[in-house]
């Protein structure tokens, strides 16, 4: 029986990562080791699938860039087109969940494409990397993870690109889905799904990375207590298109900063509404918010909004087509 073709997309990051001692969980050097390195400390991933492995970066993920991204995305998207059946990319934690969005709206295949990486270095005891990678593989290489958009595979638990963040420091455990859970768990080497992500994604998304040479600037604004106008007036002079702001609560503006949001708005900069909570939908709110064409992030985390806004950019300008891009991704 011929096994499934797998594509290892190496990027860097902890799983590649190299420390001075075996028991240095931090201060190591991410991205040392080379996507052979990677495979041969593995040699189990042979049975489940014919692999072949393609280093595209060696970043420490929290230096990812959107260049990066493009490439990245013209990769998947030449592979799937081929006769590679899924793709794992090897990946630092710190942005995994961005690039997986990113890749969740910009990958037009509806073959699985799965998103992996470790919390502790390739040199530490108990390095989660070998295993993590191996349930990648097994999972890109099964057919019932078709369909499902971009995943996310660490601990043993399947994620949604679009569902997941990280949410600890340091725990191998970091990877969760607040509020909409994981779609699945691997159980020995085998996916065991129990729901599906229902919003737009990889085959039906509108979005195209191809022929772009960079991705529209967009910051992401904190809100807190006692906040200004400082950061809101730095970005629009700085030329920013888009803004998201991670507001306390239910996507809440503190009055100094939305007086600046709203001659943003004024000015043809795209605002969305965001939640620093971490966990649920952002909705209407004051009708100041839609006079001045605040846009709802919805579910998506403030790093989500900023990716899908981006992408947004590139197709319009127009803050209702936005809107409800924000409602169908």
């Amino acid at each position: 029986m011929t096994k499934p073709r797998v594509a290892i997309l190496a990027m860097g990051g902890t799983i590649a990562g190299s420390a001075a001692s075996d028991t240095a969980t931090t201060g190591y050097k991410a991205g040392a080791l080379g996507v052979e390195a990677l495979l041969s400390g593995v040699p189990a991933v042979r049975k489940v699938a014919e692999v072949t492995g393609e280093q595209i970066a060696s970043l420490d993920s929290k230096d990812m860039d959107g260049a990066t991204w493009l490439k990245l995305a013209a990769r998947c998207n030449e592979l799937l087109a081929g006769d590679t059946d899924g793709i794992v990319i090897t990946h630092g934690t710190d942005t995994l969940e961005e690039t997986a969005y990113f890749l969740h709206l910009t990958v037009h295949s509806r073959k699985p494409v799965v998103l992996t990486g470790s919390m502790r270095p390739a040199t530490a005891l108990s390095a989660d990397g070998p295993m993590n990678l191996f349930n990648a593989v097994g999972l890109a290489a099964e057919p019932e993870a078709a369909g499902r958009g971009v995943l996310v595979c660490l601990n043993d638990q399947i994620d949604s690109a679009r569902h997941v963040t990280k949410a600890h420091t340091t725990a191998t455990s970091t990877f969760k889905s607040p509020g909409l859970g994981a779609l699945g768990y691997m159980n020995d080497g085998h996916p065991a799904f129990y729901s599906k992500v229902q919003r737009c994604h990889t085959y039906e998304s509108e979005f195209e990375a191809e022929g772009l040479q960079e991705l529209p600037y967009v910051k992401i604004i904190y809100g807190h207590a006692d906040d200004d106008a400082l950061f809101v007036d730095a970005a629009i002079a700085a030329g920013a298109r888009g803004i998201v702001y991670a507001g306390t609560g239910n996507g809440s503006i503190h009055r100094r900063a939305e007086a600046a949001l709203a001659r943003a708005s004024q000015a043809g900069i795209i605002v969305v509404r965001s939640s620093r909570t971490g966990c649920g939908a952002v909705l209407p709110a004051e009708q100041s918010y839609l006079d001045a064409h605040f846009l709802q992030g919805d579910t998506l985390n403030p790093q989500k909004c900023r990716v899908l806004l981006q992408l947004a950019l590139t197709r319009t300008r127009d803050w209702q087509e936005i809107q409800q891009m924000f409602y169908r991704y």
